[in-house]
């Protein structure tokens, strides 16, 4: 088991407060991702999941048990951070079971735990290795193995990819996502990477200055975006917003004052369409092409192509939007169901 319950959970750092009210709910074997920009607070949030900073006030409850005031060894948690915090003069079998042998666990269940980890993590050929002699997409799964073997109720992570490059980033994830359907076992995840949050998460919690703007699936919030905020963060390219007065809109639709069309959702021609444009930037991306242009109707615009297409600076093209696929908000950024 390894629910987790957060009631009101606040935090300041004197006179700035830097959670403002957390409620949350995690059932058990859920994969929860906290995301956001830089100071939005989600790392702070774990921390106090775990133990290592106390809440000003308000309860976190494990499976259902008050742990507030509960050292972090007894919580029943373990961590992952985005520094691997690996022992450079222990082998990796050592490190793996270091936090078991300081807890007095017999050798027995320490090396069968330990084989069990490791097998799972593909480390068996580097078991009497020093982290010095692996790399870092090694270093981190022996940090992973380290967690595992404690057998918690919650496993925490920290930004664990932010120090790897792109390739052994994809490859981790991949370990990241095949362990949580193994082990069965509830994760609490942090990423300002919302790559990372839309293929691990079961659900996402979006953060914005110390509050929860929205949570839900990746597709929820990918669909159906509760305000400006969201909608902005999560999809890469980011969303098109249009002033809905440019559109002759404004007012329309229960209060419209903003149009958001994901680039994705816009087609491009040459002969003919709804908003005529110059384009002014083309990425070529292979399996992507993303066009920038310019139009009088909606200013700078960013459209999505799936394949290779030969649009060109300069180019005079034609966009539509996919009305089906049309975001409104209104004066408070919130979205317009």
């Amino acid at each position: 088991m390894g629910s987790l319950q957060l009631n009101s959970i606040r935090k300041a750092f004197g006179s700035h407060e830097v959670l403002k009210g957390i409620d949350l709910e995690v059932e058990d074997g859920e994969f929860v991702i906290f995301v956001g920009p830089s100071g939005c607070g989600k790392s702070t949030l774990l921390r106090v999941i775990a133990g290592l900073e106390d809440a000003s006030s308000g309860s976190v409850r494990i499976d259902g048990r008050e742990v507030s005031v509960t050292p972090p060894a007894k919580r029943g948690i373990a961590m992952v951070f985005q520094s691997y915090a690996l022992y450079p003069h222990l082998s990796v079998k050592d490190n793996m079971g270091l936090g078991l042998k300081q807890a007095g666990t017999e050798k027995a269940e320490i090396d069968a735990r330990v084989a069990k980890a490791s097998s799972m993590l593909s480390l068996d050929p580097y078991l009497a290795r020093r982290p010095a002699e692996l790399s870092g997409g090694q270093r981190q799964r022996v940090a992973i193995g380290r967690a595992i073997v404690r057998e918690p109720k919650l496993f925490l992570f920290d930004e664990p990819l932010s120090n790897l490059d792109a390739a052994l980033r994809v490859q981790t994830r991949l370990e990241i996502a095949g362990l949580h359907r193994r082990l069965k076992a509830t994760m609490i995840y942090v990423t300002h990477d919302q790559v990372e949050a839309m293929t691990l998460a079961d659900k996402i919690v979006v953060l914005n200055a110390g509050a929860i703007e929205q949570v839900g699936s990746p597709m929820d919030l990918y669909n159906r975006p509760a305000n400006l905020f969201v909608a902005g963060f999560i999809g890469s390219p980011q969303m098109n917003f249009i002033p809905a007065e440019r559109l002759g809109q404004s007012g329309a639709q229960g209060g419209t004052k903003t149009i958001g069309i994901r680039p994705e959702h816009i087609s491009l021609s040459r002969e003919s369409g709804e908003w005529k444009g110059k384009v002014i930037h083309v990425e070529h991306l292979g399996a992507d092409t993303i066009v920038y242009l310019e139009t009088e109707t909606t200013g700078l615009l960013t459209v999505r192509l799936f394949g290779e297409h030969a649009h060109a600076p300069d180019d005079v093209v034609f966009a539509t939007p996919d009305n089906a696929s049309i975001h409104r908000f209104d004066a408070d950024g919130k979205a317009i169901v």
